[in-house]
């Protein structure tokens, strides 16, 4: 999704490495390049507009305190990787879990957006570290959602509380209220509501995803979103902060080619962060996500955050283990 913006953004780096000295027009130049890659791959133009901002005022801050003999590029570099982890949400955040079993999630979003599969990932991620999660088949609209949260759920050796058909038949609000008494029952530690989406954000899907906000109370709200419609992302994230209020983001479908930009848009404008997100078919293609590992990609860096951390658990391991030596 990322290639081509990194590719600009490799190319204005590039162009300012052969600088060798940097001037105050070289930094104009580079915030030029930069905003034209932004916005190119529909990043939010007042999210545009302020991260230019933050790296050009603090790479001409910076500048005076550069020595000529230093990378002068690979400084303003890190000024760019700072702000755009910081666009990303900052740092990772993750599902809080209730102080009474269960956790509830409640899963909201539009229809196509792959709110049923992202159950199941949602699931199995959880299942493996030893929880033990339930999913609710909450989303009575859609032909065949029923059926095929169960196809899920089965494949990833997950439960799935489903007493009504669907199919446009059945009470959801009554179904995600007895998924939690049931969960309860059965020492269920998550459960996992799987909701309605709708083609668009109409008066109906609010009222129905408020409905069951309120009858169940979850711990998390996540809103399920496909990173494929560019600025439509936001503002059916902002249409649905407005309306029912969330949490968190799961970004799915990260692994086509669209542009990219929600990414980069939607923690800004809606305040929330981006929690997980799903980069491929496969129900292991999901993971938490790391605002510093994304702006490596996008930086063309590969996951440097990942290095970094073994590196650093290598070298904590080899000073523990000369430690016990001299103690031996």
């Amino acid at each position: 999704m990322f290639d081509n913006l990194s590719s600009k953004f490799s190319n204005a780096f590039s162009s300012l490495r052969s600088r060798g000295k940097i001037s105050p027009s070289d930094i104009e130049n580079t915030c030029a390049e930069v905003r034209t890659a932004l916005l190119e791959s529909d990043v939010a133009l007042p999210v545009v507009d302020s991260f230019i901002e933050k790296i050009r005022s603090k790479s001409l801050e910076a500048l005076p305190n550069l020595q000529s003999g230093t990378n002068q590029a690979q400084a303003i570099f890190e000024i760019v990787n700072t702000e755009l982890v910081e666009i990303l949400g900052g740092s990772a955040r993750r599902v809080r879990f209730a102080k009474t079993a269960p956790t509830v999630i409640m899963l909201a979003g539009l229809q196509g957006a792959g709110k049923t599969t992202l159950a199941g990932k949602l699931a199995k991620f959880y299942a493996e570290q030893g929880n033990t999660p339930l999913l609710v088949a909450s989303d009575l609209q859609r032909p065949n959602a029923v059926n095929q949260l169960q196809v899920v759920g089965e494949s990833v050796g997950v439960p799935v509380f489903a007493p009504e058909p669907g199919n446009g038949v059945g009470n959801p609000v009554k179904v995600a209220e007895q998924g939690i008494a049931f969960a309860k029952s059965k020492l269920y530690n998550m459960v996992i509501v799987d909701t309605a989406g709708r083609l668009g954000v109409d008066q109906e899907l609010m009222r129905e995803a408020i409905a069951i906000r309120d009858a169940i109370s979850p711990d998390e709200i996540l809103f399920v979103v496909d990173a494929m419609i560019g600025q439509d992302a936001v503002r059916t994230a902002q249409a649905f902060q407005d309306g029912v209020g969330f949490d968190g983001v799961v970004l799915t479908k990260l692994d086509g080619d669209a542009r990219g930009g929600a990414a980069l848009s939607i923690t800004q404008l809606t305040g929330k962060p981006i929690m997980f997100s799903s980069n491929g078919e496969k129900l292991s293609d999901f993971d938490i996500f790391y605002p510093d590992r994304m702006a490596s990609r996008i930086l063309g860096l590969g996951d440097v955050a990942t290095l970094a951390e073994q590196a650093k658990k290598a070298f904590d391991g080899e000073s523990s283990a000369r430690l016990e030596c001299r103690s031996c």
